[in-house]
């Protein structure tokens, strides 16, 4: 068994339709705000180690606008929280680079010395929000190739490509690998 440290259930919904042997556990972790999601996961992990012991995940999503030189990146939570949405379509319009990128790192751990990074990532373009308010920025990125924003596509659709979807695959084949 492996714990998904998360309080959020559609990432915790989402990463268990790929590995059904997770399972849930509600640890509010402290998250360091750095630019660099792998140094948050690296903390994340470290405070974990302190309330678990055993195999477990811990994941951060960021998105990446090309026009700020990655900004927001890992501080995303904090850029909604005070511009908003709107505030970053703004900031895509003004600077005329639309051109994004979704990121998702998962941190798996089954201690302190054995520890496993995977990354998944979607490239898109931030667009006017489509389809109603929702999780975080679903509403304005439009991943590339694709007609719809990840909020029009729905859950199910949007996890069949999602930047999680891809870090997950790659914990998944870890694990496979490891278990021949």
């Amino acid at each position: 068994m492996i714990y998904f440290i998360t309080g959020n259930k559609l990432k915790f919904a989402e990463g268990k339709s790929i590995l059904p042997e997770l399972e849930q556990l509600e640890i509010d972790l402290p998250e360091i705000q750095e630019i660099d999601a792998r140094q948050i996961i690296e903390a994340k992990l470290s405070e974990a180690f302190k309330h678990h012991k055993g195999e477990f995940i811990v994941e951060d999503t960021s998105l990446y606008l090309d026009c700020m030189k990655g900004l927001p990146g890992p501080l995303i939570k904090w850029f909604l929280q005070t511009i908003g949405n709107i505030g970053l379509v703004n900031i895509a319009e003004r600077f005329g680079d639309p051109k994004s990128t979704a990121r998702t790192l998962i941190g798996y751990a089954r201690s302190p010395e054995d520890i496993h990074f995977f990354e998944g990532s979607v490239e898109g373009h931030i667009v006017q929000p489509q389809g109603e308010a929702g999780f975080g920025w679903d509403s304005i990125f439009q991943p590339v190739g694709y007609e719809k924003t990840f909020k029009e596509m729905g859950v199910e659709e949007k996890n069949k490509i999602s930047m999680r979807r891809v870090a997950f695959d790659q914990l998944k084949n870890f694990l496979l690998t490891e278990t021949q």
